[in-house]
C-alpha cells in the first residue's frame, strides 16, 4: 500500500469537529490502497475532549512530544486559557485584564499560532523518518496553521516529496484572527507565513467554495474543496414531544442570532400553543453574552443547556430534535465558514433552519440538498414565517425533511477524492 503521512494536531482523545476530519479519512484510506500515518503531539493541550471517538486499528499514530505555552497561560487564569483555546473570545468591553494581556501574547509573540514550538523537532524528526520509510506524500492540516510551516520545511529539504496543505479554516481571514491585537508587523508577518505556504505546496485543499475563491487569487498553486460530511450512523431515537429547537456545537460571542430570539419571543407572546411546546437546546459551549441575549428577550423559561455531548450523544440530539439551528456570525468574511455539524445535520435529516451573512455558502448546500432554508439577519419577517410553519406542521405531525442529493458528503466519497489528489 502507498504511505501518506498526515501531520495533525487534533486526534482523540480529542473532541469537536477539528477532530472528525482526518479521524474519518484515516478510517477510509485503507480501502483505497493507501496506508495513513498520523504524526500528533504526545502531550496535547485539548480545551474539549470525547472518549468515543474510535481510531481504525490500520491506522498507525506516531507520537512526538510538544511545548505547550496554554499550560504557563493557566497560572493566569485557567479557564480563560481554556475558553480561548476553544475559539471563545469575548468583546473587548468584557475582556479582563488578564484576557487581554493573553490575547496580545497570543497574537504577538506566538506567531502563526501556540503550536509554533512543535515544528522545528517536527521537522528535524520527520526528515529521518521519511527517508526510512519511503515516504512520497505529506498532508498537514490546520488550524493550528503553524502545522504547515512543518510541511513547508520539509518540501524545502526534499522537493521531489509532494505536499498537500489542507485547510479546515482560512489564516488570516478567519473570524478570531481580527480579536488576537495584532500590531501591523505581526499582521504583515501572518500573510508573509500564509503566502510562503500556499506558493510552497503542491495543492491545496479547502472545506469551502469561498476559501477556495480566495486561495486562488492568492497563489497559482491548484485548490481543491473537499468539505466535511457524515457516516451512516445507526441511532434509534424519538423524536421530542415537544417543538424543539436545537443547536449542536459552539455560539461564540459574535455568533448571536439576536433577531432569532426576537421571532421565539414574539411567537411565545402571540401564541399561547407555541408557548406550551416550544422549547430551546443549546448543546456544546455557549457563551455568556449568547445567553443574556437569549434571557433578556424572555427566553430564558424555555431555554435547556445541555453543554458539551461526546459525537454519538450530540449524533442522538440531533436526531430526536424537531428543527436544527445553524448559526453564523454576521460577518463578510465568515461566508466562508461552513460548519462541520451541517453534514451530519443533513444525515439526520431534519428539517435546518440557518442563519448567516449575505452569500453564506451553507445557502448553497442547503438549497442543493432541500434540507431546509437559509437567512440573512435582516430577513426578521420571512423568519418568523418559516418558523410558523414549521410549528403547524409539528402540530400536525408533518413536520419533516426533504433531504435529498447528499451521497456527495458521504465521508467515504470524500475520501475517494482525496485520493485522485495523492500521486
Amino acid at each position: 500500500m502507498k504511505k501518506v503521512l498526515i501531520v495533525t494536531y487534533y486526534w482523540p482523545p480529542a473532541g469537536g469537529p477539528g477532530v472528525q476530519r482526518w479521524l474519518k479519512f484515516s478510517k477510509y484510506l485503507p480501502e483505497f490502497g493507501i496506508q495513513p500515518i498520523i504524526y500528533k503531539p504526545k502531550n496535547p493541550s485539548y480545551p474539549i475532549l470525547d472518549s468515543s471517538l474510535e481510531v481504525s486499528p490500520e491506522v498507525e499514530v506516531l507520537e512526538k512530544s510538544i511545548f505547550e505555552p496554554y499550560a504557563m497561560a493557566n497560572l493566569l487564569s485557567k479557564d480563560e486559557t481554556k475558553t480561548i483555546s476553544s475559539g471563545i473570545i469575548k468583546s473587548k468591553t468584557r475582556q479582563s485584564w488578564s484576557e487581554q494581556l493573553m490575547l496580545y501574547i497570543r497574537g504577538n509573540f506566538f506567531i502563526p499560532d501556540a503550536r509554533k514550538f512543535w515544528v522545528k523537532p517536527s521537522v528535524a524528526y520527520l526528515k529521518e523518518y521519511l527517508s526510512k520509510h519511503q515516504i512520497d506524500t505529506i498532508i498537514t492540516t490546520g488550524p493550528p496553521h503553524s502545522l504547515h510551516l512543518i510541511g513547508k520545511a520539509l518540501k524545502q529539504a526534499n522537493p521531489h516529496l509532494q505536499w498537500i496543505a489542507d485547510f479546515r479554516d482560512p489564516w488570516t481571514t478567519i473570524g478570531y484572527h481580527s480579536a488576537l491585537k495584532l500590531t501591523s508587523s505581526s499582521q504583515a508577518k501572518h500573510k508573509a507565513l500564509e503566502k510562503e505556504v500556499l506558493d510552497s505546496a503542491d495543492q491545496l485543499v479547502v472545506t469551502s467554495f469561498q476559501t477556495q475563491h480566495e486561495f486562488e487569487t492568492k497563489t497559482k498553486t491548484p485548490v481543491e474543496v473537499i468539505t466535511n460530511g457524515f457516516e451512516d450512523i445507526s441511532v434509534e431515537v424519538d423524536l421530542s414531544e415537544n417543538f424543539s429547537v436545537s443547536h449542536v456545537g459552539s455560539l461564540l460571542n459574535d455568533r448571536n442570532p439576536k433577531v432569532l430570539w426576537e421571532v421565539f419571543a414574539e411567537l411565545i407572546e402571540e401564541d399561547p400553543v407555541f408557548k406550551e411546546f416550544f422549547e430551546l437546546k443549546l448543546i456544546g459551549k455557549v457563551s455568556d453574552s449568547v445567553l443574556e441575549s437569549a434571557f433578556q428577550s424572555g427566553l430564558k423559561k424555555f431555554v435547556s443547556i445541555i453543554g458539551y455531548l461526546d459525537h454519538k450523544d450530540a449524533i442522538e440530539s440531533q436526531r430526536s430534535s424537531q428543527m436544527l439551528l445553524l448559526i453564523e456570525i454576521n460577518k463578510p468574511e465568515n461566508k466562508s465558514i461552513i460548519p462541520g455539524k451541517i453534514f451530519e445535520y443533513l444525515a439526520s435529516r431534519r428539517p435546518i433552519l440557518a442563519i448567516g451573512p449575505e452569500g453564506w455558502d451553507v445557502n448553497q448546500i442547503i438549497s442543493e440538498t432541500h434540507s431546509g432554508k437559509c437567512f440573512n439577519y435582516d430577513e426578521k419577517a420571512s423568519l418568523k414565517s418559516y418558523v410558523k410553519e414549521a410549528f403547524k406542521a409539528f402540530l400536525n405531525g408533518k413536520l419533516k425533511s426533504n433531504t435529498k442529493n447528499i451521497d456527495q458528503y458521504h465521508r467515504k466519497n470524500l475520501t475517494q477524492k482525496l485520493v485522485k489528489l495523492i500521486k
